[in-house]
């Protein structure tokens, strides 16, 4: 079976940096995949992203060597299963509030005796091997998004889940929920105080922790507080600061900062 890219530099302690596709577009996806990231994650969840072009898309990253990902609409194990069968080799789920949900998220990723995935790994074993049964259940990443009051609340007890092989922080919903403005690169101290809490924790109980940021400058400082992984803006978002950065250019304008948005 393929190996997963990730696993093997988190247990090296190399820390990655992974890229964020909410374009509906297997080229766009297949232009980002030639870049250098160490993982594309697809986002089901804000993006305008399907189900039929998420699989195309799939297919478009499987050119390269970067690890496929997907972040899930939902607490739903149907989808979950369904983007892990279409060959994604992590699935991120948004909005995991306690040790339970982050249980049935896990179940959903793991073949029995582990997990209550069925089998069907239609696309998978084709990018993965036709052994992709055998060792599924140690290969794909199962990450519990961290971005909610409730979720730091049970912090501990969904870490403590078994098979729970990462957290990812939603800093605008982090924030939103802790009474702040909803920005991906917080300077609240409340919310960075909140993320090197869910850090702190996620060490601890040796869990791999990731988390989505804004800005390049940001995302060096996260990698350096100690995560593992961290996301770069969006595919959608970075076009559109080039596009602004270049016609700044043209025009003898100030190039916009990107700073701290939503998305």
């Amino acid at each position: 079976m393929r190996q997963n890219a990730l696993r093997q530099a988190w247990g090296q302690g190399r820390r990655t940096a992974n890229g964020w596709l909410s374009i509906p577009s297997s080229f766009a996806a297949e232009v980002m995949a030639h870049q250098g990231w160490d993982s594309l994650t697809i986002d089901l969840q804000h993006g305008v992203v399907d189900y039929q072009t998420a699989v195309g898309m799939l297919q478009a990253i499987s050119t390269t060597e970067v690890v496929p990902m997907v972040r899930v609409p939902w607490l739903d194990p149907g989808i979950v299963m369904k983007m892990l069968d279409a060959g994604s080799y992590g699935v991120i789920c948004p909005m995991i509030n306690n040790a339970a949900e982050a249980k049935t998220f896990v179940r959903a990723c793991r073949y029995p005796p582990r997990g209550n995935r069925s089998m069907g790994p239609i696309r998978a074993t084709l990018y993965a091997g036709e052994d992709y049964a055998q060792h599924a259940n140690d290969t794909v990443l199962a990450i519990a998004m961290i971005e909610t009051a409730q979720a730091l609340d049970d912090l501990d007890g969904i870490l403590a889940t078994k098979g729970l092989d990462g957290i990812y922080v939603g800093p605008s919903d982090l924030a939103n929920a802790l009474g702040c403005p909803p920005v991906l690169d917080p300077v609240e101290p409340k919310v960075t105080a909140a993320i090197e809490q869910v850090l702190r924790a996620a060490k601890k109980a040796g869990v791999w922790a990731g988390i989505h940021t804004g800005a390049p400058a940001y995302a060096r400082r996260m990698h350096q507080l100690g995560f593992d992984f961290i996301s770069l803006a969006s595919d959608s978002r970075l076009l559109a600061l080039k596009s602004q950065e270049s016609l700044a250019e043209i025009r003898g304008a100030a190039a916009p900062s990107g700073g701290a948005r939503t998305y």
